[in-house]
């Protein structure tokens, strides 16, 4: 199959990273260039799951409309089905393939953070597979300031989830290496883009409530948010 013969050129194959009895296949890093994004893009749209550095922390990526892929990724992850990953987006114009009744608030604070360290929650649209969203209403949704995954969205031509590259509940994946120490061995190939230029995931917002509510504070501060639209915060304490 010729995507084969690419990623096996580079040493990367879907398959690749696996555990036995003896011993522990850790994939390598590969540079984040475009040859190696290139690669990446093959990958997800055979079904891999991918890791690359982000505007934040290192993200997870799979196809978020490839069912398998979305599985595997909550397995390598060790996240219950019921709690939604992140979709990634290239373009506000995008929103609307996974998110529908977007609220006037939501593009206020798009337009404001977008590309950036924002998340917004909105109601999912019914086109995107309910795996990707924990089975619930609504859709976590982010556009990141980074050239790796807006150019693997662009390539695959869809979303793909955007969930920290850790096991659940892990340290936060700041540089591949961390990445590789915790899940290295499931993935079909890991982009090494240095360390992430910021230590802490996106901020959080629920758009589907009014006004919307902070969820999660991260490099965004409530201040910021609300210089956008009038923000609550966090349910039990006011964020900086």
């Amino acid at each position: 199959m010729e995507s084969d013969r690419t990623a096996g050129a580079y040493g990367v194959a879907a398959g690749a990273g696996y555990t036995c009895a003896s011993w522990r296949f850790l994939m390598p890093l590969a540079p984040d260039n475009p040859n190696y994004r290139s690669v990446a893009s093959i990958l997800l749209r055979e079904g891999g799951v991918v890791a690359f550095p982000t505007d934040t922390v290192y993200g997870l990526g799979a196809s978020v409309y490839n069912h398998a892929a979305v599985s595997t990724l909550f397995v390598i992850k060790n996240r219950s089905r019921d709690q939604g990953v992140p979709a990634l987006i290239a373009s506000e114009s995008q929103l609307s393939e996974v998110a529908s009744d977007v609220p006037d608030a939501a593009y206020a604070l798009a337009e404001r953070f977008w590309p950036g360290g924002l998340t917004l929650v909105l109601p999912r649209n019914p086109n995107v597979p309910a795996l990707v969203a924990g089975h619930g209403p609504t859709i976590a949704v982010r556009f990141p300031d980074h050239p790796c995954p807006q150019t693997l969205v662009q390539a695959v031509g869809g979303p793909i989830t955007g969930t920290s590259a850790n096991r659940h509940n892990g340290p936060e994946p700041t540089s591949a290496a961390e990445v590789q120490r915790q899940i290295g061995n499931r993935l079909s190939i890991i982009l090494d883009g240095g360390e992430s230029p910021a230590s802490v995931p996106s901020t959080i917002v629920d758009a589907t409530q009014s006004p919307p509510r902070v969820l999660r504070q991260g490099g965004i501060s409530l201040e910021a948010l609300r210089e956008a639209w009038n923000v609550e915060a966090q349910a039990g304490e006011e964020l900086r």
